[in-house]
């Protein structure tokens, strides 16, 4: 049921970004999408036309290139997108940069690229898209509340250079005010030298909870970290995962303050953090790779201490759920999807 939801979810929204599926209405040329038709209209007038409405003709201007401030990055080194072009009135065009030697990547000769990247480029998609397009919005952007991924394993790039230029179909939907504040959802669609690899949709809503707890679970003592190979990271300090007594798995970071994962040292964890946790506890309880994930979903129902949540993992025959717990209360569940060996 998982496996389904999430495909069906990746489809949907890639089909909405291809065919650039805006409802007319909300285009704001004020005329329910309907163009005027002129029966008096001569095939040598289009040259006069052209000449007196040049913007109808012509390719979207490129808005100037984001900083890396707007992207809600702490330095340039961070930022993952390169421009973004307004195309309509929710829709919009993306070129990004995913270097090899980006931190959660492996050091290898040939590069897959973790499947954060995708969704740390749709974050900074989102910060951009909310601090130009949104109107004037106070504060940083807040935590999405709910993540999807879908990748096809077959067409995601392989880097052996330096950087892999992608290029995102981006979609705004779910536009509402909540809080005071926009809420939205943004789906991207990527490519890389015109293959479609992966789609991820973000959802935002302000009245999402991220105060901290106010008293974390303290983690057990006799804690082991797995190997980073077996939870599927590239190094030691990218373990979030401990076993306790009775093979419990236990949220406890290696690195507390990881440059991408735990920025800042916080006091709970980001959602891509409980995201990528969730992904480490299936590959561990499933004994797969890190390249036969396909499908990565997530829900944030509370904050997530930054240490002492557990997270059980309930596997299936090719996709596996997470549930992320604290006290006996769900603060967040996901899922997992694996392609079959």
């Amino acid at each position: 049921m998982f496996t389904t939801a999430v495909r069906t979810a990746a489809v949907r929204t890639g089909t909405e970004s291809r065919h650039g599926t805006l409802d007319a209405r909300e285009s704001g040329d004020g005329r329910d999408g309907r163009e005027a038709v002129r029966t008096d209209a001569r095939p040598e007038d289009a040259p006069d036309r052209a000449a007196r409405h040049p913007e109808a003709t012509a390719a979207p201007a490129a808005d100037p290139a984001p900083a890396w401030r707007e992207l809600g990055v702490d330095s340039m080194a961070a930022a993952l997108v390169v421009s973004v072009t307004r195309l309509g009135a929710r829709s919009f065009a993306a070129r990004c940069q995913w270097p090899r030697w980006h931190p959660l990547n492996e050091r290898a000769l040939a590069v897959t690229h973790h499947p954060l990247l995708t969704v740390e480029t749709t974050r900074q998609l989102a910060a951009a898209v909310r601090a130009r397009h949104l109107g004037p919005v106070g504060g940083p952007l807040p935590e999405p509340a709910a993540i999807s991924l879908g990748t096809d394993v077959r067409s995601r790039p392989t880097e052996t250079g330096t950087a892999t230029d992608v290029t995102a179909r981006v979609t705004l939907s779910d536009l509402r005010t909540d809080a005071g504040a926009p809420a939205f959802r943004l789906t991207a669609e990527y490519a890389h030298a015109g293959t479609a690899f992966a789609t991820c949709s973000l959802l935002f809503s302000p009245s999402t909870p991220t105060l901290a707890p106010s008293a974390p679970p303290a983690a057990p003592p006799g804690l082991l970290h797995p190997p980073a190979a077996a939870v599927g990271a590239a190094a030691e300090p990218d373990v979030l995962l401990a076993r306790a007594a009775q093979g419990r798995l236990v949220i406890v970071p290696r690195d507390r303050a990881h440059p991408v994962l735990l920025p800042g040292a916080p006091a709970v964890l980001p959602a891509p953090a409980v995201l990528e946790a969730g992904r480490q506890a299936v590959l561990l309880s499933c004994g797969a790779t890190a390249p036969a994930v396909a499908g990565l979903a997530l829900r944030l129902h509370a904050p997530v201490p930054v240490r002492g949540a557990a997270v059980e993992v309930a596997a299936g025959r090719d996709c596996a759920r997470f549930v992320v717990l604290s006290g006996g209360t769900v603060l967040a569940d996901g899922t997992v999807v694996l392609t079959r060996s």
